[in-house]
């Protein structure tokens, strides 16, 4: 599912940017022992919470986003978890399985067929995880439905990427259902999903279905967004605090943010990071960041790079060129 990065709207002005513990206190034997004891007894349970009895049913929607360490630590709290989690513990094997034929991982040549009959098993057993995969394979195959259908059963077992994948396909529904689609948004940004964080800051920015953008609760999600590693929503929060939009206007937070974007493969700000290094003279790294801006295909990139390289001398622009080449992007979400 494609999204954008930043509003295209004429009026904004993005869219005119140019370029020992040696002094600890030593307590007697009788202290410490009696503090032993004290540590030893568990607290009291308050009346009538036996979690042992909890339903199965219950504890298969509580374990269904559950991922294999958490699912085998749960199943050794008691026999009573331990059988009511066996359908998980059989879904986990069979998303293991969905997962080799989906990505043709250890010797098994890629099958999406086999990936999706996996993935549903997975699914009939109670697996939220299933159930995304699943999903993704038929939104991929253009069967939309079938998709949202297993993303709102996982959504609603309280899985962040399954509220985030529905959310995105409410607002790209005909017509958009922006209602339901920020519903579930919202449910998976306060879950921490930086995804749909960056796409609820997104809505509000183009006007969440109001004349005038909400641009400081924009501005709120974009920064959870980029804090939370999502290289799209770093670019935008630096143009924020650029211009002042939505948040106090601060230089050196906006030059911060466009540089981590820039350094985690974002093509606009290795563009706008080359521009300012070059406003500063300093020829070097602008280039080496207008380069690699011109190869993700930034067409303005290309006239100022050949502009900085001929201020440059040969052996110059040939480490410039060799520091391009051997440059790898930093790890994003």
């Amino acid at each position: 599912m494609k999204h954008r990065t930043w509003p295209r709207v004429s009026s904004s002005p993005f869219s005119s940017l140019n370029f020992s513990n040696a002094t600890a206190p030593r307590f007697s034997a009788a202290h410490s022992a009696r503090s032993t004891r004290l540590c030893a007894r568990p607290p009291p349970s308050p009346p009538g919470a036996d979690f042992t009895a909890l339903p199965y049913d219950v504890m298969v929607r509580i374990a269904a986003s559950f991922d294999h360490p958490n699912l085998r630590a749960a199943s050794l709290v008691c026999r009573a978890w331990c059988e009511a989690l066996r359908p998980l513990r059989e879904a986990m094997v069979l998303l293991r399985s969905g997962k080799r034929f989906k990505h043709g991982r250890r010797g098994v040549r890629p099958n999406a067929d086999k990936a999706l009959d996996s993935f549903m098993k997975a699914a009939a057993r109670g697996s939220a995880l299933a159930m995304v995969d699943a999903g993704l394979i038929y939104w991929e195959r253009g069967e939309k439905p079938k998709a949202m259908e297993l993303y709102l059963r996982a959504a609603e077992l309280g899985n962040p990427s399954a509220q985030c994948n529905l959310g995105i396909s409410y607002l790209q529904a005909e017509p958009p259902n922006t209602e339901q689609a920020v519903k579930w948004l919202y449910k998976a940004s306060v879950c921490g999903n930086v995804r749909a964080q960056y796409q609820l800051a997104l809505w509000l920015h183009r006007g969440g279905g109001r004349v005038c953008s909400n641009m400081k609760e924009a501005a709120k999600w974009y920064m959870k967004a980029a804090e939370g590693g999502y290289v799209r929503a770093m670019y935008n929060i630096s143009l924020c605090l650029s211009i002042g939009e939505g948040l106090s206007r601060n230089h050196q937070l906006a030059r911060k943010w466009m540089k981590r974007a820039a350094d985690r493969g974002h093509s606009k700000a290795q563009f706008e990071h080359g521009l300012a290094l070059f406003s500063e003279g300093d020829m070097m790294k602008a280039v080496v960041y207008l380069e690699l801006a011109t190869r993700a295909g930034e067409k303005g990139a290309a006239h100022v790079k050949n502009a900085v390289l001929h201020r440059l001398s040969s052996a110059s622009r040939d480490h410039a060129m060799h520091l391009a080449d051997s440059w790898r992007a930093l790890p994003s979400v």
